[in-house]
C-alpha cells in the first residue's frame, strides 16, 4: 500500500527563513539571491519557482527527491547558520511559502516562494551595512555581493540597499541588522587600570563605528554616505602622490 503524506490546508501561506548571497547581474540591471548549498547554481528572484537540479521531469518538492526550495521555521535556526566561516556573507530571508510544500521537523521543502524580506549583517569591520559591494565571486553572468559600511566600499562595484531592493523588485524590503559592538564586552573583560588609562581612545572608537540609527534606510542617506567614502578615498591617494613627488624634489636638491 503506497502511503500518503498528510494534506495541509492552512488559512495563510506559511512563512519561512533561509539564508543566501545577494547577487547583481553582470549589466547592474537585476538583483536576486543565489543559494548556499547545491541550489547556488541556480540564481532566484524575489518571486520564483523551484526546479529539479538533476534534470528530472517531475514537479518541485518531489517525494522522493530532494528538489524544491528549502526553509526553516525558526529565524535563530537560520541566523545561526550565519556563524559558520563559508556563510559568514551571506544574507537572512524571511520568505512566504508558495504552492505545493512538504512540512519537515525543523522546515519546509516547497515549490515556490516569495522573498519578503532580507535583512543584511555589519560589515566585516563590525559597523552597520550601507550598501552591498563586490563580494570578490560570482556566478556566471552574476556578481555575489557582500555587506560593506560606507568606509569599506572604497572603490567596488557596490549598490546601497535601497537601491538593490528596487532592482529586485516585487516589495522585497532590504534592511540592515545592528552593527556589532564588540568594544562594549572588551570594556568589561579589560582590567580597571588598562580601562581608566584610555576613555578618550575608546569613545573616539565607539564614535567611529556606530552610525546613526536609521543610516542606509533612505537611499540619499546611504548614497551620500558612499560618495564620503569614495572621496576620502580619493584624497588619501592624492596625498600619497603628493607625498612621493616632495620626495622627488628634496633627493634632488
Amino acid at each position: 500500500m503506497r502511503l500518503r503524506l498528510p494534506t495541509e490546508h492552512p488559512a495563510e501561506p506559511p512563512t519561512g527563513y533561509k539564508i543566501a548571497h545577494p547577487v547583481l547581474s553582470q549589466d547592474g540591471a537585476r538583483a536576486g539571491f543565489t543559494g548556499v548549498s547545491l541550489g547556488g547554481a541556480l540564481p532566484y528572484g524575489v518571486v520564483s519557482d523551484a526546479s529539479c537540479l538533476y534534470g528530472r521531469r517531475h514537479r518541485p518538492p518531489a517525494r522522493l527527491c530532494d528538489c524544491g526550495f528549502h526553509c526553516v521555521h525558526d529565524r535563530a535556526a537560520a541566523e545561526a547558520l550565519l556563524c559558520t566561516a563559508e556563510h559568514r556573507g551571506a544574507v537572512l530571508l524571511e520568505v512566504t511559502v508558495l504552492g505545493a510544500y512538504i512540512r519537515f521537523e525543523h522546515g519546509f521543502r516547497y515549490a515556490r516562494q516569495r522573498v519578503r524580506t532580507a535583512t543584511v549583517g555589519p560589515c566585516g569591520c563590525g559597523a552597520p551595512a550601507v550598501a552591498l559591494a563586490d563580494a570578490g565571486w560570482g556566478r556566471p553572468g552574476r556578481l555575489a555581493l557582500a555587506a560593506a559600511c560606507a568606509g569599506c566600499v572604497r572603490g567596488r562595484t557596490s549598490v546601497t540597499l535601497a537601491a538593490f531592493a528596487r532592482l529586485a523588485g516585487e516589495g522585497l524590503r532590504v534592511v540592515a541588522a545592528p552593527a556589532v559592538a564588540p568594544a562594549a564586552s572588551a570594556t568589561a573583560a579589560a582590567p580597571a587600570s588598562a580601562t581608566a588609562a584610555a576613555p578618550a581612545s575608546a569613545s573616539r572608537t565607539v564614535g567611529a563605528d556606530v552610525l546613526p540609527d536609521g543610516l542606509g534606510v533612505p537611499e540619499l542617506v546611504a548614497e551620500a554616505a558612499l560618495l564620503q567614502a569614495r572621496l576620502d578615498w580619493f584624497q588619501s591617494q592624492l596625498a600619497r602622490l603628493g607625498e612621493h613627488g616632495t620626495g622627488g624634489t628634496a633627493d634632488r636638491d
